[in-house]
């Protein structure tokens, strides 16, 4: 545990905590079925419909096991695993625990995605405790609730986020100032965010191989493979990452994906599953009390390729039927008579506090009837599930999903 041996000095300068909770939904399984502990399980989809894993434990990692693995290897490498589709309303339920014991600690937290989030513990007037102190406390603190978490401390979010991955699960590593240049050097160039493997090959090209050979780089050398953003990703890699931990109050994007367990080919069958993803997707803004004026669609091609276009409309919405037609506009930007499409994404954004009382696209009294039918039917799904209710369109896709569980990047 730790990376520089400093203990006898206090912290100086800022200090940022990356909290990264070890297998979450494997976890949480394992809280509520404790006869599970100490065996594989894994959260995910049906093999027999082309489901992946979600989330392993670390049981189940130790036999090749990992997440986005197709179901049907997991099968292969882990046949003994305990298998589950997921829970996710119980998911969500402790991680909002998990972050009102990261709020107590300071205020201000960005959260990331369900389980991994940064806090600002820079010690100041509004901090009393020290930064090493503050991560351990945190750590006692989820261990209480019966799941656990990795935690990186360090002087920015770029060296924390990768500190917290070196000692998994349970972890605490700690980057002192000062030593972070030293830290990054040797690791290889894939493990920064924001190095995807299309840069990851650019970099290799060149001759650089670690975060150290990347700090060192000639900026005419990077502006092709990073352009504008060349400068940042040098600093990144040398440990001086600038950017703040910004309060993740405001919700960017809210969305829905669906995999099928057998392509879809077909224009109309295609028109109907963006419908039903499109419900989905509604449901869940409405839920938030959002509405947002950007729809993108999203589809992944049986050779596991993914496109997406999107557009910006006049006013803000949040009911399917004021944004369908838009959906089915950009399907012919994405889709050729041919494609084999296995996932359809719809997604909502551009949300603005000012658009709260606006009206949506088709304001009339047959749409006041119809929000309060959709105010019903909401109701009812919240209720007893989003399959509650169904139009006689949705039923030909009731045994084409792959019951993997979609991971949302904010609660």
């Amino acid at each position: 545990m730790g990376h520089v041996q400093n203990t006898d000095k206090l912290w100086q300068g800022s200090a940022v905590i990356l909290m990264d909770l070890d297998c979450f939904f494997a976890s949480v399984e394992m809280l509520d079925h404790p006869e599970w502990r100490g065996k594989p399980v894994i959260v995910g989809g049906d093999a027999k419909r082309r489901g992946v894993v979600s989330t392993a434990s670390y049981e189940a990692r130790a036999f090749g096991v990992h997440s986005a693995m197709p179901a049907v290897t997991a099968k292969r490498l882990c046949p003994q695993a305990i298998w589950t589709h997921g829970h996710f309303e119980r998911y969500i339920e402790v991680s909002k625990q998990v972050m009102a014991i990261l709020a107590n600690h300071s205020p201000t937290i960005q959260q990331c995605s369900i389980d991994e989030a940064f806090l600002d513990v820079t010690p100041g007037p509004h901090l009393g405790g020290d930064p090493i102190s503050c991560a351990r406390q945190i750590q006692a603190e989820v261990a209480a609730l019966g799941v656990t978490c990795s935690v990186g401390l360090s002087a920015n979010k770029t060296v924390s986020k990768i500190a917290s991955e070196v000692d998994k699960p349970r972890g605490l590593t700690i980057v002192y100032p000062g030593q972070e240049a030293a830290f990054l050097a040797p690791l290889p160039l894939r493990r920064m965010s924001g190095l995807g493997a299309k840069s990851v090959a650019k970099l290799r090209r060149l001759g650089l191989s670690t975060l150290g050979d990347l700090a060192d780089c000639d900026l005419t050398l990077l502006k092709p493979i990073f352009g504008k953003n060349a400068a940042e990703m040098r600093e990144r890699a040398a440990g001086r990452d600038r950017s703040a931990v910004e309060a993740t109050d405001k919700v960017k994007s809210v969305s829905n994906e669906v995999t099928f367990s057998s392509d879809l080919i077909e224009p109309t069958e295609l028109r109907q599953a963006i419908y039903m993803v499109a419900q989905k997707t509604g449901l869940r803004l409405r839920n938030k009390s959002l509405k947002g004026r950007t729809v993108a669609l999203k589809l992944r091609y049986a050779d596991l390729s993914s496109r997406s276009a999107r557009r910006t409309l006049p006013a803000p919405v949040d009911n399917e039927r004021d944004f369908i037609d838009v959906l089915y506009q950009l399907l012919p930007e994405l889709w050729q008579p041919g494609d084999h499409i296995r996932l359809i994404g719809v997604a909502v954004s551009g949300f603005d506090r000012a658009d709260a009382g606006q009206t949506s696209l088709f304001d009339s009294p047959a749409q006041e009837l119809n929000q309060d039918l959709v105010a019903a039917t909401d109701k009812v799904k919240n209720r007893f599930g989003d399959d509650a209710l169904r139009l006689g369109r949705d039923l030909r896709f009731a045994d084409r999903s792959t019951l993997t569980p979609a991971r949302p990047s904010r609660v």
